[in-house]
């Protein structure tokens, strides 16, 4: 299982980068998506990732830490997913804008050959 989440992180870091270093400002923001995501499956990962295990502690029973997964790494790709969403938002916003002013989409705001 640890094998698979490490190399969907790998993927998704070497697609992002790749994407950032595109000349057009989608590709850019589509590759900053990607990196964000990778980071919310490592920090993810870094809880423990266990299969079969009971989601919930019984009552009364002694509690065996090592069975369960830290649930505080899943509140905060919880959170960090709400941000990336408004910050993705943001982002097309603000190239929608840019394009309409400057008639481009590369990122610095001229095409090739011009």
């Amino acid at each position: 299982m640890e094998l698979i989440v490490a190399l969907g992180i790998g993927v998704l870091v070497a697609s992002g980068v790749w994407l950032i270093l595109r000349p057009r400002t989608y590709q850019v923001i589509i590759g900053l998506s990607l990196l964000s995501y990778a980071v919310n499956l490592l920090i993810f990962g870094m809880g423990r990732l266990r299969e079969n295990a009971a989601p919930v502690v019984e009552a009364g029973a002694v509690i065996d830490a090592s069975q369960y997964t830290d649930p505080l790494p899943q509140a905060l790709v919880l959170t960090a997913i709400v941000i990336s969403f408004a910050t993705t938002a943001l982002f097309l916003v603000v190239l929608l804008a840019s394009r309409g002013l400057t008639g481009t989409d590369h990122v610095d705001g001229r095409e090739p050959g011009s």
